[in-house]
């Protein structure tokens, strides 16, 4: 009975050491034997309306991203993993009209055209755009707020291209 007891006890000792929970805070799912190096293209600013910093932020987050996030090498070319594409749209438009029949909110809108390329799993491959807005009150200028909401907006669209590309969400 004791003897019994002992197998017993090792063979559930034994099952639940096989048993591993494994979890990672950053929500990165790369296989770094795998995948070691990415190519990150300088996004372009194609939108219409332009703003200066605008690409120069964008391209700046997107690279901390993957620096902070990963253990990814950065590489100029033929990365495992590349990712290209531009700033299609920057547009502000009229969200709300007051009763004085003025608008009293702006919407301001980004949008980013990606293109993923995955050369270790070409499934994986995709082109989509990403899109993020803020609104901000018609009262204040848009140079006032114009760099906190582009950075909130960047924020948004980076953290949605890492999701897609490396978080396999």
């Amino acid at each position: 009975m004791k003897l019994r007891n002992i197998i017993l006890a090792l063979s559930l000792l034994l099952s639940l050491s096989a048993c591993t929970i494994s979890y990672k805070l950053n929500g990165a799912s790369i296989d770094y034997n795998l995948i070691k190096t990415i190519t990150l293209e300088t996004f372009a600013n194609r939108a219409s309306y332009q703003w200066g910093p605008m690409a120069s932020m964008f391209n700046n987050t997107l690279s901390d991203i993957y620096v902070r996030q990963t253990k990814l090498r950065q590489v100029k070319r033929d990365g495992d993993l590349q990712i290209s594409g531009e700033i299609t749209s920057y547009d502000q438009t009229n969200k709300s009209i007051s009763a004085d029949g003025y608008s009293s909110m702006v919407q301001l809108k980004m949008s980013v055209r990606v293109k993923f390329t995955n050369n270790k799993n070409r499934e994986e491959d995709f082109e989509r755009t990403f899109s993020a807005s803020r609104e901000y009150d018609s009262s204040q200028q848009l140079s006032a707020v114009q760099e906190e909401l582009v950075q909130q907006m960047i924020d948004d669209i980076v953290d949605q291209i890492f999701n897609a590309t490396v978080a396999n969400w």
